[in-house]
């Protein structure tokens, strides 16, 4: 009888709450509500950075919704990519050919890749299409990058710089640093890859060509150009 009692007691009781293991492991922070990111916002930074869609509106949210955070992280992302691909053969690509209106000024321009499949996307024909623009818009260039410069072009341009007035009286110290600055400024006017991009001057045709080769995932290269204006 005494033990039906105690049961009887036992089945009546309040229960007291069953605590698990799990109630003592840390719980993580609450994550705070992310930005609502609009499309239009979405589309700018791909127009502005040349990125997919999906890393746009991700890159918006972790930085939560700045537009130009969000463009310097997919540009650091980009530049990533690009070294990792840079020693790949680009034997693949297109010639773009751009006419400016009134058929008075051409330009011819070589874009490689890797493969023909990248060859055909559409991204890539823009991207030579661009290029094939800035050329055209940029009549001071005449290589492709500083490392094309030949030594005889950097000597030429170094002593007409030193034969500049304004440096006439200064010692031979100062003049050499204020020439080698000056010609490094003279060199980038000559160079593609150094060009503000005509459609988002934050960025150079370098960093254009690198937002590409993130998005397309091969390494991209522009092989040689030619610029033509009627008469010259």
């Amino acid at each position: 009888m005494l033990a039906l009692a105690v049961a009887a007691a036992l089945a009546f009781a309040p229960m007291t709450p069953m605590v698990s293991r799990r109630s003592f492991v840390a719980v993580p922070c609450v994550r705070m509500a992310e930005v609502a990111i609009a499309a239009a916002d979405v589309k700018t930074l791909r127009q502005k950075t040349g990125a997919g869609m999906m890393d746009c509106k991700g890159a918006l949210k972790e930085c939560g919704g700045n537009m130009e955070a969000a463009a310097d992280m997919l540009r650091s992302k980009g530049l990533a990519a690009a070294g990792k691909r840079a020693d790949k053969a680009t034997s693949e690509g297109i010639i773009e050919v751009y006419i400016h209106t009134g058929a008075r000024l051409g330009v011819m321009v070589e874009v490689n890749c890797e493969t023909d499949f990248v060859a055909k996307r559409p991204e890539f024909a823009e991207l030579a299409k661009a290029v094939a623009m800035q050329i055209a818009a940029s009549p001071t260039v005449e290589f492709i990058s500083v490392e094309d410069i030949p030594e005889e072009v950097r000597e030429k341009e170094r002593v007409a710089e030193m034969a500049s007035e304004d440096l006439a009286g200064k010692n031979d110290e100062i003049k050499a640093k204020m020439v080698d600055g000056r010609l490094q400024k003279i060199l980038k006017t000559k160079c593609l890859m150094e060009q503000p991009y005509i459609k988002d001057p934050s960025q150079t045709i370098s960093d254009l060509v690198k937002s590409k080769i993130s998005t397309l995932g091969e390494n991209i290269q522009i092989r040689k150009f030619s610029r033509m204006e009627l008469g010259n």
